[in-house]
């Protein structure tokens, strides 16, 4: 069973960088990192506090969360709904790290997140996927570059989608999750200890998706 983990903080290109490596080696794309945004965005809707740990658990349990591939790309639905894009707003962006610290949703998440490496081969990028929730992953992968890098390709993407954002409060915004993510008590942001760390400042996607293949077939190669 292939398992392969991606962590790393916000804007290190995880998303685009796991759900390529899953393309090329014809596997399942589980980003993590939607799912918290998913619950997020839906107790938004509902007036529901971001704060409020066991509202959020309750909402959760109550909600149809599934991911789709289409096209080569991960879709989102909540209760059917498409919320891909929805799910990306800088409101959602601001509270998901203190959604993602509640015990009782990492929980529930977690538990879905297991259910479907277990059954499947995947290519999952997070947080916590190689200290929590895969630790048996055959290979793990830390994915970093300097936060300005980081604030920089956030404020592209979002202006590719029409999103105005400052680009100082992006740099301050990104900063403050990297302090929340870290300092969280559940399952912080972390690297694993035989995590392959990889930072991607400067280089192309390509290049980064490249070298994560390379390191999945030496780690083939020894098992052989």
């Amino acid at each position: 069973m292939v398992k392969i983990a991606i962590d790393g903080p916000a804007g290190a290109g995880k998303s685009t960088v796991a759900q390529l490596v899953a393309k090329r080696l014809c596997v399942l794309y589980v980003d993590t990192g939607a799912m918290y945004r998913a619950v997020t965005l839906t107790a938004l809707k509902q007036g529901c506090s971001v704060e409020d740990e066991h509202g959020l658990r309750e909402l959760l349990d109550k909600m149809n969360l599934t991911l789709e591939t289409k096209k080569g790309i991960q879709r989102v639905y909540v209760d059917g709904e498409d919320v891909t894009e929805a799910i990306r707003s800088p409101e959602v962006t601001r509270c998901v790290s203190t959604v993602a610290a509640h015990p009782l949703v990492r929980e529930k998440l977690v538990e879905m997140q297991r259910k479907m490496a277990s059954t499947q081969d995947v290519v999952m990028d997070g947080r916590d996927i190689g200290t929590a929730v895969l630790p048996d992953a055959e290979l793990k992968i830390f994915l970093t570059a300097s936060i300005e890098e980081r604030a920089r390709r956030r404020f592209q993407e979002l202006e590719q989608k029409g999103i105005t954002v400052d680009y100082s409060q992006l740099l301050h915004d990104i900063a403050e999750r990297d302090r929340k993510d870290s300092e969280r008590r559940t399952a912080p942001l972390k690297k694993a200890k035989d995590a392959v760390l990889v930072d991607t400042t400067g280089l192309t996607i390509e290049q980064v998706v490249d070298r994560i293949v390379e390191l999945h077939r030496e780690k083939v190669g020894e098992r052989a």
